[in-house]
Order: C-alpha cells, then structure tokens, then sequence
C-alpha cells in the first residue's frame, strides 16, 4: 500500500472516530486535528528511521558510518569526526549517537551449557561482553562445564522448538550478536531420533531467524554448520564451495539450517553467517563422543579401573582441531563489515586407530592390547574421510589453530586421568604421628 493511501485510509478512520464521538467537529477543527496526526507520525517515522539507520550502519561500518548515517538525515555538513558538534544535528540524535557509541557489546548463546558454548563464554567475558545464555527450563540442569563463569553470565530460558520463547529472550537481552551452538547434534542418536533432530537442527535455526527479523533485523547472527554436511562427497579437501552430501540425518538437519541461514542473509538482508567448523575436541567434549571416549577409556585402562576399549570404525579419517581455538573463529566471523560463510579446521586429518594410538601412547601402553572392534557402533551409511581447506578462513580473518594434533590427545588424556584420580586417603592417626615426627 503507498503512502497516500495509507494516510487517506487513517484519515477515514479519524473522521468516523470524530462521528462516533457525537462532538460536533468543525471542518477547520478536523483539518487541523488530522495535520497535527501527520505531524507526529513524521516524526515517529523519521526517529525510527534515524534508529534503524544508525543502528545498522554502526555495526556494518563502525563509527564512520553511524556519523555517514546521521548527516543524510540531518544535512549536516561538518564531519563528526573532525567536530563533534556539527551543526545542524539535533539534540535527541546527539544522544542516541552516543548512547550507541557507550553501549557494551550484548551476545546471546544457544547451547550455553554445551563443550563450544562454555569456551564461547570464556572468550567472550575476556573481551567485555555482557553474555546471555538460552537454557531450556528443566527439573534437572547441567552447568558442570560453566559452573567457573557461572556467577558472570545471565541466564534466560527458552527452547529452540518454541519461537514465542525466543522472541522473548531475545526482547530481554538485546543482544549485539547471537551465537546458535545448540543442536542435538551426536551423530549417532540422529538415527533413533530422526524427526526431533530436525525439529531442533534444522527447524530450530528458521525459528530463531524469525525471532531476531522480528526483534531486531540489526542483530550479528552465528550458525553453526558442520563438517557433517560434506558426508562422502568426491571432492577432498572441503571448501566452502564443496557441494554437499551429507550421510546422516543431523548431517541433512545441518544442511538445511545452513541453507536457511544463506536464505534470510540475501531475503531480509541480515547479518548472517555460517560456522562450517571440522571435527573440534577438547576435555569438555561429552562422553558419547568417540574422541573423549577413547580419552576416558585410556584413564580407566591405566587407573585400573577397565580392561579393554570397544570402538566401532578405525579407519573413520576426521580432520580433529581444539575447541577453544574453533570459538575464536566464530567471533572474528561476526566482527567483519559483510556476512560470508568459512570452513574452519587444520587441513590434516588422522584416522580413529591414530587417536587410539596416541592416546594409549600417552599413558606407556599398547593400544592393540586393548582396543576391541564392535560392530554396533558402525553407522547404518558411514563417512570415510573429512579435511577441511581452511585458505579462506585463514587468508580473510587471520585465524590458525594454536593446538596441535598430539598436544590435543595429551590435553584430553590427562584431563581425564585428573578427574578419575582417588583422593588422597590419610587416616587420623597417621596424620598425627606424622606430625610429633
């Protein structure tokens, strides 16, 4: 509907309101009551559109651009930058302008209590950040991984299956930037629980789109994608213009959250990027993972407490980096003046038996003498090799993993032989007869 017909049409509306009120208007008084309607709604207009345009270009451009922004508006001639009392801008803009400029960066993080959200929020308060968290209500909760941050960050709840509650969280944190981690994201589980991996993965990222195009289209927005996604395709290594072949269900919900996300970026015109991150481990990794299973199992193999580790495909080839390394790629995609998606791993890639190999080796033992092959871990369609061609993401944002391959395994190895370590025991009497000594 053009302007004209929309400010006839409210103009109808006043008039019948004026004749429902049964006052008698004058045509003089009617006249000047809808001028001074039109007025305000200019000027509403013209304050929502300083808004949106400062808002948009302050974080597409940074200062520069929230300064460019304000003199198309207003006319003002002098640079901000050279005088920061141009002439011309009014009061009401001066104080918005600066309002943006002292604001402190907001983020938003979906699988806040999962291994990625916790080194995500580590990075985050380094840097200054207010950090909100999305948690889904429960009887019971998990905040292990966080439980050292635990006191710094805000926690709101709401569910990815339920955009109203997004909308919310999304109202009460006002965030900068929101960080999408949360998934049901363990491969294997995708099979059993097919719909509801697409319900969360897939449907779950188009609902929190919805929610911010609703709250604030401003509003910086991370995908996590996955090197899943690949599954066999032909073309080694992956790159972000690989075409996609994904072998699982949580593989096929990636794809489309991914495509989703590329979707809005050019329909609405949203800062939104896609993380595809490579196989990313670290001692916070869950347990049902084959990376912190084999760690977990060499610790109870060297404490005494098992005899053998049971794994199902050894030749499965994974390209494995750091977590907490992966995290910063994930802010330095969000801090670039355009939205582009980036492949995010080593560009090396070492199979299972090597990562039971080392991990065994890290401790002085065999791995042959204790890894047994279970034929009910192999995946109904298997994916053989996964490597990243991380060019882009190196050459663009200046990112390089800092953890090596062994320094990983050892990191989760000796994570793990920490926490299953007994206590020391000292009975009293020792204690004592230790200290007379």
């Amino acid at each position: 509907m053009c302007r004209r017909a929309m400010r006839a049409r409210r103009d109808c509306r006043l008039t019948k309101s004026f004749a429902a009120s049964g006052v008698c208007f004058s045509a003089r008084a009617r006249r000047s009551f809808l001028s001074v309607v039109r007025k305000r709604a200019r000027q509403r207009s013209l304050l929502a559109r300083r808004r949106r345009l400062t808002r948009s270009a302050f974080f597409a451009e940074g200062v520069c651009g929230i300064k460019r922004s304000l003199r198309e508006i207003h006319g003002t001639v002098e640079c901000l930058h050279c005088k920061p009392t141009a002439k011309g801008l009014p009061e009401r803009a001066e104080g918005f302008y600066a309002s943006v400029m002292a604001r402190k960066k907001r983020a938003l993080i979906t699988g806040v209590t999962g291994q990625d959200g916790s080194y995500l929020v580590e990075l985050l308060l380094a840097k200054d950040y207010e950090v909100y968290g999305l948690v889904r209500r429960s009887s019971v909760q998990s905040f292990e991984r966080i439980g050292h941050v635990l006191a710094r960050v805000h926690l709101l709840s709401g569910d990815l299956l339920d955009e109203r509650s997004l909308v919310t969280a999304l109202e009460e944190a006002q965030p900068t930037e929101v960080y999408n981690l949360a998934a049901q994201s363990f491969v294997k589980a995708s099979w059993d629980q097919a719909v509801l991996t697409g319900e969360v993965t897939a449907l779950g990222v188009t609902r929190l789109l919805n929610a911010i195009k609703t709250v604030d289209p401003s509003i910086r927005f991370y995908q996590a994608s996955s090197s899943e996604m690949f599954g066999n395709t032909p073309h080694s290594p992956q790159n972000e213009d690989t075409p996609f072949y994904p072998r699982s269900p949580y593989g096929v919900a990636k794809v489309y959250g991914h495509w989703i996300t590329v979707n809005y970026r050019e329909s609405y015109n949203l800062f939104a990027v896609s993380g595809i991150l490579f196989n990313h481990e670290g001692p916070r990794r869950g347990l049902e993972f084959v990376t912190r299973k084999i760690s977990d199992g060499v610790a109870r193999i060297k404490l005494g407490l098992a005899r053998e580790l049971r794994l199902g495909n050894l030749e499965a080839k994974r390209d494995w980096g750091f977590a907490g390394d992966y995290c910063t790629a994930m802010w330095l995609m969000l801090q670039q003046p355009e939205p582009r998606d980036y492949v995010v791993g080593t560009g090396r890639t070492h199979s299972v038996r090597e990562f039971a190999a080392a991990a065994f080796r890290e401790v002085g033992l065999d791995w042959r003498k204790y890894v047994k092959v279970d034929r009910s871990f192999l995946r109904p369609a298997e994916v053989h090799r996964l490597v990243a061609d991380p060019r882009r993401v190196r050459s663009e944002l200046g990112w390089k993993p800092s953890v090596s391959f062994r320094e990983l395994v050892s990191l989760m190895v000796r994570a793990d032989l920490r926490r299953l370590q007994p206590p020391e025991v000292v009975l009293v009497g020792e204690r004592r007869s230790a200290a007379r000594r």
